[in-house]
């Protein structure tokens, strides 16, 4: 039996949309089901109680963290990424105190550190002799992840929980990071 070629034309517009039409409704399904499983970095400081006292698993490591931000700070920030698989968390509070507060919590900290560096990141001071993974400035406003000179930043704690021959593919640590100059103290978690 031989066909039109305007049947044999409609067959292929037909074949050729239902093609169109089933991968882009497949990615249109992939797009809505991955958008709503994967987390996103929560900025919102109306939400940093619900994430210290809830959300964070370890209470040991935000113990140093306020309990609220208080009406006196300024400039708040926070970032708060949950993990996603096998990617890491963090969480981190920026606040601007007054010179006396700041210098008084710089005192404290300095006492309670078990490892001191001048600025940089996570991957500079993990790659120093002895040194320990920290954090990235995820609550910096110019965008950097690195920790400028005027900061410095006091782990509090740090454990690795890598296994033997990947020292610190697995861990945690925490502190502060503080900038007398502009009385600024970053209270920082993270994840690995």
């Amino acid at each position: 039996m031989k066909r039109s070629p305007l049947v044999k034309v409609a067959m292929i517009v037909l074949l050729s949309l239902g093609s169109v039409g089933i991968v882009g409704g497949s990615f249109f399904l992939r797009k809505a089901f991955s958008s709503t499983s994967e987390p996103g970095i929560i900025t919102d400081t109306l939400r940093y109680s619900e994430i210290r006292n809830q959300l964070w698993a370890n209470n040991d490591e935000v113990k140093y963290f306020p309990n609220e931000i208080s009406a006196d700070a300024k400039s708040a920030r926070i970032a708060y990424y949950p993990g996603f698989l096998q990617g890491g968390s963090y969480f981190q509070l920026r606040l601007k105190q007054s010179p006396e507060k700041i210098q008084k919590l710089l005192t404290q900290y300095r006492k309670l550190a078990k490892h001191k560096y001048i600025g940089g990141d996570t991957n500079d001071h993990a790659n120093l002799p002895n040194g320990v993974p920290t954090t990235f400035f995820y609550t910096s406003d110019s965008g950097t992840e690195s920790f400028p000179p005027t900061y410095e930043i006091l782990v509090l704690n740090a454990q690795d929980r890598g296994s033997p021959g990947f020292k610190w593919n697995h861990g945690d640590s925490y502190g502060v990071a503080i900038d007398s100059a502009a009385s600024e103290i970053v209270y920082w978690a993270e994840r690995w």
